[in-house]
């Protein structure tokens, strides 16, 4: 017995070495690999087998790749349990369970080749099996403890890793068609973890999954996109708990049910300037099956998302992310050779979307929460910005096989303004709905960005109004459109080069009414491809305008003089730059100073209202274009003359030769706008410090004619406010405390005896609705 016993320890104890001995010539000299290990345990007689420390070093054979010098595949340890019985009487191997205990393996792919794509040419058989194997082949169980799996794709590149990946599987059989696996790992280089159930039968090439998903960080998104794009950053994350069964012989062979989200998505300019995000999406799918053509959804909800478009003087911000027309992308795509993933899923929505469209789907709520979309236009001379939010879209139990679709659509308007629309639609046919809208409460001031470029002239009062109803069969288009702009004014023209010129006064008061409103009513029909505008409505109110409006003229003069008269009692409008008062304002002063002295009780509360945002452009403006000036006519003196100053401000900032002396000066090719290359020029300590001495001077011009009458102190002087004045201009903000003027009394008096006229009583309520600026400091 003794004997026995000593005899199996010496077969142990020399065959371990040998086995090390043969894995580390042969075997490596096999696979073209050097291999590595500490230590081997072979027990014949339980066919049990450790391999402490294992390490497999690339091929030196793929130059392409590899060194050689790096490590291909790794293990703290390999443990296996053979059955030597079925081996040595069932003619089968059967592997009854291997353990890889904290596995490291490397991927790495250049172009189409892979670090192991020898290994597969080595066990790929050069010709058909014609004879039954000799042995069959059983792994009764796979387990993989706490491994790390590396990938890295050296053209693009992408490095990406997943780590504590755990697997336990009961394995094979060799006359079995199935696997089945319960897997999970968390994110390498990020946040989340991912775990799941997975089942494939290799005959019928079908997979079972049972998934589920927390917060695992989409970080390998942005790799592939940044061959796809110039420049940005992008972060996203994902939830879900999903079962897919399908095949792998189509692209549209599988059924899904359960729920995924998308979370805190950000694409953008860098990781603080978004250009899309939002903070989630989420679909709730009851049966999601492209091969039936079948799409139901519970649900579909988007959560404060966020858009913002930019047109710059060369292109906008997507093509300035993703090339002129998008070519980044075209080029991508139409290259099959070259993966990426982004391109990838791409190709597969296109797919989903075309079946989706073919198919038959239901949503039973389809939704969009607290939306904000952005427009920003630095193309002109001054920057126009607006957006919508809050947006809400809702639309309840969209089904194909309804013959109506409603969807309600409602928003407020930044900086002013309000949205609404309804929408009832065929499911079945696009080119068949009915689309009701309404615009109100938009101040035309908004648009003075345009108006300077294209006609001089900026307006400082006015409210638009917009409505309609459109009607839509087959494509062919019935609609009544109406267009109210109630009390337009036009301020003081501004002259730039440029900026184009148009008579505003001349076309103001063709296109104006008695009652100072702009009034139209516009037919819209035809083919929605072609419409025809019916515009005889304007012709006809352009001609009465000529022919009768001239005897409302004393009426009309009356109601303007009377709307300055109380505005000028109540605010105190800034130009842009503007530091000291003009005539008209010293005078305006000169009668609260009167007032005050005249009634001893009375008092003055002055309310900044400053419009920072567009101060501080126009004053980034002047002082970069002064600075070219000074330094291209070699004018050492800090200051500017009159007659210099006003060249300097006819200046356009479009002018081509100062647009390349501040490229030449900044040399930043992120600079896309030309506010941000004058900002950048001079400098925002500068201009915060123009614009706080800016602020300074206009309240000690303003509080001079106080303090000369010795009342300043009955003039209280608030803090100054940020805000985007509905009137597009800064202005003092001036409420009366104890006695009001007689003539602000007789005026406000005298003005609703004027509303109640003919002219205006027809706009009574639209200006209720649509209160003005001057309507809201009177509150």
């Amino acid at each position: 017995m003794g004997f026995i016993i000593l005899t199996a320890v010496l077969v142990i104890a020399l065959i371990s070495p040998i086995a090390k001995y043969v894995v580390e010539k042969y075997v490596a000299k096999y696979l073209v690999r050097q291999i590595t290990m500490d230590w081997v345990y072979v027990n014949p007689f339980t066919g049990y087998v450790h391999i402490s420390n294992l390490k497999v070093y690339e091929s030196k054979n793929l130059p392409a790749i590899s060194n050689g010098d790096s490590i291909f595949f790794s293990a703290k340890g390999v443990s296996a349990n053979m059955g030597i019985f079925k081996l040595l009487f069932l003619k089968t191997i059967e592997i009854e369970e291997i353990t890889l205990d904290r596995p490291k393996g490397m991927i790495i792919q250049n172009k189409n080749d892979l670090n192991f794509s020898d290994m597969i040419t080595l066990f790929t058989p050069t010709k058909p099996r014609t004879k039954p194997a000799m042995f069959h082949f059983n792994i009764m169980r796979i387990k993989i403890i706490d491994g790390e799996f590396y990938y890295h794709e050296k053209l693009i590149p992408i490095n990406y890793f997943i780590k504590q990946v755990n697997l336990d599987s009961k394995g094979k059989r060799w006359d079995a068609d199935t696997i089945n696996a319960q897997v999970s790992f968390h994110q390498g280089s990020g946040s989340g973890d991912m775990k799941g159930d997975v089942t494939i039968n290799f005959k019928s090439k079908e997979y079972r999954l049972d998934v589920s998903v927390h917060k695992y960080d989409l970080n390998i998104i942005e790799q592939y996109l940044k061959e796809l794009i110039n420049y940005g950053s992008f972060t996203a994350n994902v939830d879900a708990d999903v079962k897919v069964r399908g095949g792998f012989n189509t692209e549209e062979n599988f059924i899904a049910s359960g729920m995924v989200a998308v979370n805190d998505f950000h694409f953008g300019k860098n990781s603080y300037d978004d250009y899309a995000s939002f903070d989630k999406l989420i679909l709730a799918m009851n049966e999601v099956n492209p091969k039936n053509h079948k799409y139901l959804f519970d649900s579909v909800s988007l959560i404060h998302p966020y858009l913002k478009f930019e047109r710059y003087d060369y292109l906008d911000n997507m093509q300035m992310v993703f090339g002129k027309n998008g070519v980044n992308l075209a080029t991508a795509y139409a290259d099959p050779t070259k993966f990426n993933l982004v391109i990838a899923i791409a190709r597969y929505v296109k797919v989903l979307v075309a079946n989706f469209l073919q198919s038959y789907y239901k949503v039973n709520r389809l939704a969009i929460y607290k939306g904000d979309l952005k427009f920003n236009d630095f193309a002109i001379s001054e920057k126009f910005s607006v957006g919508l939010n809050p947006l809400y879209i809702v639309a309840d139990s969209v089904d194909k096989n309804k013959s109506r679709v409603k969807v309600s659509f409602k928003s407020g308007i930044k900086p002013y303004g309000n949205s609404t629309l309804m929408l009832s639609i065929n499911p079945n046919n696009s080119g068949n709905f009915d689309l009701q809208y309404h615009f109100n409460r938009v101040p035309a001031t908004m648009f003075n960005p345009y108006l300077i470029t294209y006609t001089s002239y900026p307006l400082d009062r006015g409210i638009i109004e917009i409505n309609g109803m459109w009607n839509v069969r087959e494509g062919i288009l019935n609609s009544d459109n109406h267009l109210l702009i109630i009390d337009p004014r036009r301020a003081t023209r501004r002259k730039n080069k440029n900026a184009s010129w148009l008579p505003m006064p001349l076309i103001l008061s063709l296109i104006r009414e008695g009652g100072n409103v702009i009034d139209y009513e516009i037919p819209i029909t035809g083919d929605l491809k072609n419409p025809k505008f019916h515009l005889h409505q304007v012709l006809v109110d352009l001609i009465e305008n000529i022919f009768v409006k001239p005897a409302t003229g004393p009426y009309r003069m009356q109601v303007k003089n009377l709307e300055t008269e109380i505005e000028k009692s109540l605010t105190l409008k800034w130009e842009m730059r503007q530091s000291t008062l003009s005539p008209d304002q010293k005078k305006f002063v000169d009668k609260i100073v009167t007032f005050l002295k005249d009634n001893q009780d009375a008092s003055i509360y002055v309310y900044p209202n400053e419009y920072e945002e567009k101060e501080k452009e126009s004053i980034r403006f002047f002082e970069a274009k002064k600075k070219y000036f000074l330094l291209s006519r070699n004018i050492n003196d800090r200051f500017l003359s009159v007659t210099d100053s006003l060249i300097v401000d006819k200046m356009s900032v479009k002018d081509s030769v100062f647009v390349i002396y501040l490229n030449k000066h900044l040399n930043d090719t992120m600079l896309f706008t030309i506010q941000e290359k004058c900002n950048n020029y001079i400098g925002s300590a500068i201009i915060n410090a123009k614009l706080k001495q800016l602020n300074k001077e206009r309240e000690e011009s303003f509080m001079s004619h106080f303090k000369q009458k010795t009342i300043a102190n009955r003039v209280i002087f608030s803090a100054g406010e940020n805000i985007i004045p509905f009137n597009g201009f800064s202005f003092y903000k001036i409420s009366y405390h104890g006695e009001f003027p007689a003539d602000l009394i007789k005026a406000h008096r005298k003005m609703k005896e004027l509303n109640n006229e003919v002219p205006r009583e027809k706009y009574k309520k639209e200006r209720k609705r649509n209160k003005s600026a001057l309507s809201d400091i009177q509150k």
